[in-house]
C-alpha cells in the first residue's frame, strides 16, 4: 500500500529525530588547538629553578630574570651540579687553587657541549645565605677556571620600590 506524502514527511522527521546522535569533532579541535596555543605562549614566561628546601636563598631586588644554565648547589656540607654530589665542603678549604671534584665535573659537562663562547660558558650558582664567602669564592674560582666565566648566584626576588639601587 501506498503512503500518502504526508506520512513519508512525518516517518523522514521521525527517523532523523530520533537518530543516534553525532559528535562534533571540528569545534572540539578547535578549543584543543586553542587551548595548546595559550598553555605554550604562557609556559615560556615562567622560570623556576629547581630549589632544595635546606638551601634558604639570599634575598635580592634583582629585576633581570634567571636564565636556563648549569647549576651548582652549595648545600649543608655538600656541592652538587645538576642534582648529583661532586665535592663536599671540606675540600674547599684544602690546599689547591680549585675545588677537585667539582673542577673535574665542569670539565665533563663542558667536553659535552659542541663548543665553547669566547665570553665562556653560563653556570648559576646555588649557596644557602649562611655559606661562608671563603668557600662561596673558591667555588667560584673553581667554574671561572674551567671556562665557567658567566657566573651567577641565585638570590629569592624580593619586590622592591621603583627606581631602587641594586646592590
Amino acid at each position: 500500500m501506498r503512503s500518502s506524502r504526508r506520512a513519508r514527511r512525518i516517518q523522514r522527521h521521525y527517523s532523523r529525530m530520533h537518530r543516534a546522535g553525532g559528535l562534533n569533532l571540528v569545534s572540539l579541535m578547535d578549543i584543543f588547538t586553542i587551548l595548546v596555543f595559550f598553555l605554550m605562549v604562557n609556559s615560556s614566561d615562567v622560570k623556576v629553578m629547581q630549589q632544595a628546601s635546606d638551601v634558604s636563598l639570599p634575598v635580592s631586588t634583582a629585576e633581570k630574570p634567571s636564565e636556563e644554565a648549569l647549576l651548582v648547589e652549595v648545600s649543608g656540607d655538600s656541592i652538587r651540579v645538576q642534582g648529583r654530589e661532586v665535592a663536599r665542603l671540606e675540600e674547599v678549604g684544602a690546599g689547591d687553587d680549585h675545588v677537585a671534584g667539582l673542577f673535574d665535573e665542569l670539565q665533563h659537562q663542558k667536553q659535552r657541549r659542541d663548543r665553547v663562547p669566547p665570553e665562556g660558558l653560563e653556570i648559576t650558582v646555588m649557596a644557602d645565605q649562611g655559606t661562608a664567602y671563603h668557600n662561596l669564592r673558591r667555588i667560584m674560582q673553581t667554574c671561572v677556571d674551567a671556562d665557567y666565566r658567566r657566573v651567577r648566584l641565585a638570590v629569592e626576588h624580593q619586590a622592591g620600590e621603583a627606581g631602587a639601587a641594586n646592590g
